[in-house]
């Protein structure tokens, strides 16, 4: 498989050393036995990043001893599961630490394999019955989910598409000039998500077949590219790369920190790199229970996230599907973590919390209530520290604009339509 295309086959054969080199490490990696010998030039350099993936549970007690009687639960899920991860970010993991919010992340957990009966679902979001062609998720009437590869490099224990991208007997159906004319015959669509899996894992030149062509699109208004490399693989944030991104703006960048411990040095280049280069980078972060489902937590991501201009845009509750309720919490926890933020930290640093609703419902907000009652042209709203106010409301209700025809027409709106622009939900 050539590694420009896609992912290569990632993992070398171990052999039963010590994890830690003799002698002081120049550098972090440096301290693993099996990476003492490696160059910076080597270890910044994202193709041996890609080449050299942690694949089976004897390369992983090669590097932490320490988990060796974990050895056999992560066996057990590789029947059925895929498991993967770049060198550098297991180099994140404290291995004193038994709940290391990297280590639950990324090292398979026996617990992946109970499925509750009645409560998790295949496929929770009802994705594949949103496929009007193979790999293109059509929702929403303005935007699509653009599906161009099943491959990580780092494949999240969480993930929610584990169908397709976990699962070693499944596959996306990769029909990318189908998928691009599907999108070119509906005018509708003004936004389309780049995912997959990594939608960085393809190589520059697939990645970039894709973006010219829906460039070429004129109703293509935005495009969104789905990565979790900054977090998990930042050398791939290159600066070839972003000299072909940036070709294509209006361009966003959709990325996933879950955790402080994610944000380093090297993920903090990469986000500059992009931002620098005019790529807005917004953060996805999942409510996962053991490693984020804290107040204290997720206010210092925020703060970090923003300090590296990284804007958090959703917090999402856990979805429903197989294997991961180990990392669902209560949906009051991800509550009580928003009435935390609201008020304490500015409000740029505040994602939206969402339920992405069972069976396809889409993104539901949920948060604090703040608004107590609504009386006869007064209503009485709390603010973050529990104080009451009135707000009265005008005399006049009339909220009707003289423009409002001319932006229906622009937006391709009907007058009648089950959101409320007329159909543009």
């Amino acid at each position: 498989m050539n590694h420009t295309e896609t992912l290569p086959p990632g993992g070398v054969q171990s052999e039963a050393k010590p994890a830690k080199a003799k002698g002081s490490a120049k550098h972090p990696w440096q301290s693993f036995k099996k990476w003492s010998h490696v160059t910076p030039e080597q270890w910044n350099d994202w193709q041996w990043q890609y080449h050299h993936l942690v694949t089976t549970p004897e390369e992983l007690i090669e590097l932490f001893p320490e988990f060796e009687g974990e050895v056999e639960e992560i066996r057990s899920t590789l029947g059925k599961y895929k498991f993967a991860s770049t060198p550098y970010y297991l180099s994140l993991i404290n291995p004193k630490n038994p709940e290391d919010p990297i280590k639950l992340q990324a090292i398979p957990s026996r617990l992946e394999m109970n499925v509750e009966r009645g409560v998790d679902l295949r496929d929770p979001l009802s994705e594949d019955r949103d496929m009007p062609v193979p790999g293109l998720v059509h929702r929403y009437p303005d935007r699509v989910l653009f599906l161009i590869t099943e491959i990580c490099t780092v494949y999240c224990r969480f993930c929610t598409r584990r169908r397709v991208i976990l699962e070693k007997e499944s596959h996306i159906e990769r029909q990318i000039d189908t998928n691009i004319d599907y999108i070119r015959k509906h005018p509708e669509i003004h936004d389309v998500i780049i995912s997959g899996g990594d939608a960085l894992v393809v190589g520059e030149s697939l990645l970039e077949r894709v973006l010219k062509g829906l460039r070429a699109i004129p109703h293509v208004y935005v495009i969104r590219i789905g990565s979790r490399i900054p977090p998990v693989c930042p050398m791939r944030i290159t600066e070839s790369l972003v000299s072909m991104l940036k070709k294509y703006q209006p361009l966003y960048f959709m990325t996933h920190f879950n955790h402080p411990y994610e944000i380093t040095p090297d993920s903090k280049k990469a986000c500059a790199l992009l931002v620098d280069n005019g790529i807005p980078v917004l953060n996805q972060t999942v409510l996962l229970r053991k490693i984020n489902s804290c107040p204290f937590i997720m206010r210092e991501m925020c703060y970090e996230l923003i300090r590296m201009r990284v804007k958090p845009y959703y917090l999402y509750q856990c979805d429903l599907s197989e294997g991961i309720s180990h990392f669902r919490t209560p949906v009051s926890k991800g509550i009580e973590i928003m009435e935390s933020l609201r008020g304490h930290i500015s409000g740029l640093a505040i994602p939206t919390y969402v339920i992405d609703a069972p069976g396809g419902g889409g993104k539901v907000p949920v948060g604090p209530t703040y608004l107590i009652s609504e009386g006869d042209h007064k209503v009485v709203v709390r603010n973050y520290a529990g104080k009451l106010s009135v707000y009265t409301e005008p005399q006049e209700t009339d909220c009707s604009c003289s423009t409002t025809d001319e932006m229906k027409s622009k937006l391709g709106a009907s007058p009648q339509g089950a959101g409320p622009l007329g159909g543009v939900a």
